[in-house]
């Protein structure tokens, strides 16, 4: 669309930048899924976003930066899809095999092996050392845990949970289910061997389909 009106806002000075910050945090972030943070150059992140290192600075900051860019990218995309996958007008059961179904499809991924997930492949080892990091890691935990206990919660009030069981404990269970399966695809772990802790979760939850 072509604006004849001058802009309500004056330009900002400098170079305009000719890229999309998502599309290159994505491209960063597939560099240090692959190799790691700590193993992952700046020359390698600027031959995977196609951008030099000024450019790169100008955008996100250092290294650092850019790496606690991409781990809240992922942190928000993987709670906004789990919220949609526990769609509460469907039953429990539904939901959760669409959860640990789709989440055994993406571990398996990978440009150069299975890389499983993105937090837990990264995150965990720059977590000792790394404050920011911990709490990255921590938050997004955190956040899956308190989306697996609202699904619950809301499955106990419908009936489908009876009222012994206690929503917080099997919530945490069900993200440690998620984190040992990326674990295992990183170990080499095949889809139907993913799927299958996914399946036995949901039964152990749900009771025998």
């Amino acid at each position: 669309m072509v604006q004849n009106n001058p802009p309500a806002f004056p330009r900002p000075r400098g170079r305009p930048r000719k890229f999309v910050s998502a599309e290159v945090l994505d491209k960063a972030r597939n560099a240090f899924w692959n190799t790691g943070y700590a193993a992952t150059s700046l020359d390698d992140l600027s031959e995977a976003t196609g951008l030099n290192r000024p450019s790169l600075y100008g955008a996100f900051g250092d290294k650092r930066a850019l790496y606690l860019a991409a781990l809240d990218r992922s942190r928000q995309e993987l709670t906004a899809s789990l919220k949609a996958a526990l769609a509460p007008q469907e039953p429990l059961r539904r939901g959760l095999e669409r959860v640990f179904g789709s989440a055994a499809e993406i571990y398996v991924r990978g440009e150069i092996a299975q890389r499983g997930c993105f937090l837990i492949g990264t995150a965990v080892t720059e977590s000792v050392a790394d404050p920011m990091i911990r709490d990255a890691l921590s938050r997004a935990l955190a956040e899956i845990d308190a989306e697996f206990e609202a699904r619950l919660l809301r499955a106990q009030a419908a009936g489908e949970l009876p009222p012994t069981a206690r929503p917080g404990d099997l919530a945490k269970l069900a993200t440690a289910t998620l984190n040992g399966m990326a674990v295992r695809a990183r170990a080499g772990g095949d889809l139907d061997t993913l799927a299958g802790f996914g399946r036995g979760l949901v039964d152990m939850i749900c009771g025998p389909a």
